[in-house]
């Protein structure tokens, strides 16, 4: 793969919030460091899977690539141009080709719209054809998400969850865009549904050769939807591969930890694999850990990892990337 086929690329991603807090007088207590210094890319046609414990930053790296939160510092390339150096006109041309889907079906719709005019938003902010083309184009992605066009003036609140998603799916395939940023588009969802919303992603990527940033911290679902995963802890991330081989064989004890947890259809391979249970809780983001950030719960962490950070290095040496941080990067826990 060229660089030309790098559709997305973040580098050195940081974002920090401060705490204020006091009665009369506001004052500073202290810094969330939600991303802290993360580098990946994407290449155009492929999902990547950006997976973690609740708190370690995934959303907030959506919201900071699109500009709905202000970065701290660092560099997100979209075809070659920096988004955090665009001006407000560059920004609204360059969010026709990168779309959002929420978490929440239900907070990400406004429940005083019809499905009607939440699909048809996005083209009316962006003067895209004429009224009566607008009904016919939401008629149309009503039928490509599995809802009923007939459907296009009921309210939110009369559709289940999993039609809910679809309808947000349909707002973002609205513009026709390249890149869909997908917020753990299913983790609110029951898993029989979460099985057709995946498979309705999966065919809308082939239909229209659409990109995916997927966020999720369900290692069993991002492995059947992703081509390559990165993982995250506490803001940084720790293991880059392909789905294959970071299933097959993770370096980082964390990924480790994090794969004995996904359950294995077959009930005589879950009785004798061997669970990894990570003890103690995940750090505050306000006072990390000194060094690698993983080591007070690693099993295998020694004096260098309380002393030092280890770099993202690429451990592969067939060709295929794989980049773990860890000075004992593929030891058994």
């Amino acid at each position: 793969m060229t660089d030309n086929n790098k559709l997305l690329e973040v580098k050195n991603l940081k974002k920090y919030f401060n705490l204020r807090g006091g009665f009369l007088f506001q004052k500073s207590q202290g810094t969330v460091k939600a991303v802290d210094d993360i580098s990946f890319f994407i290449r155009k046609g492929e999902t990547f899977g950006l997976v973690g414990e609740s708190g370690c930053g995934k959303s907030t790296t959506s919201r900071v690539i699109l500009k709905l939160t202000a970065p701290t510092s660092g560099h997100a390339y979209y075809k070659g141009e920096d988004i955090f150096k665009m001006n407000n006109h560059e920004l609204f041309k360059m969010r026709r080709e990168i779309q959002i889907i929420f978490q929440d079906p239900y907070a990400s719709l406004s429940p005083r719209m019809t499905v009607g005019d939440i699909i048809s938003e996005p083209l009316e902010i962006h003067r895209i054809s004429d009224k009566k083309s607008r009904i016919s184009k939401v008629k149309e992605l009503l039928k490509t998400v599995g809802l009923n066009p007939e459907h296009i003036n009921r309210y939110p609140h009369e559709f289940s969850g999993g039609q809910r998603q679809r309808i947000g799916i349909a707002r973002a395939l609205a513009l026709t865009p390249k890149l869909i940023l997908c917020d753990e588009p299913v983790s609110a969802l029951d898993v029989s549904v979460q099985a057709q919303i995946l498979n309705l992603m999966n065919g809308l990527q082939k239909e229209f050769d659409l990109t995916y940033l997927f966020i999720a911290h369900d290692l069993s679902v991002v492995k059947h939807v992703s081509n390559r995963v990165a993982v995250m802890y506490l803001g940084k991330i720790v293991e880059v591969a392909n789905s294959e081989d970071l299933y097959k064989s993770p370096l980082h004890p964390y990924t480790m930890g994090l794969l004995s947890a996904v359950p294995i259809p077959d009930p005589e391979a879950e009785k004798q694999r061997k669970r990894i249970i990570l003890e103690g809780d995940v750090p505050s983001p306000i006072d990390p850990p000194s060094g690698c950030r993983f080591h007070p719960r690693c099993p295998n962490a020694q004096e260098i990892c309380s002393k030092s950070e280890p770099e993202l290095k690429n451990y592969d040496l067939s060709g295929n990337e794989h980049l773990a941080a860890c000075f004992f990067a593929g030891k058994p826990i």
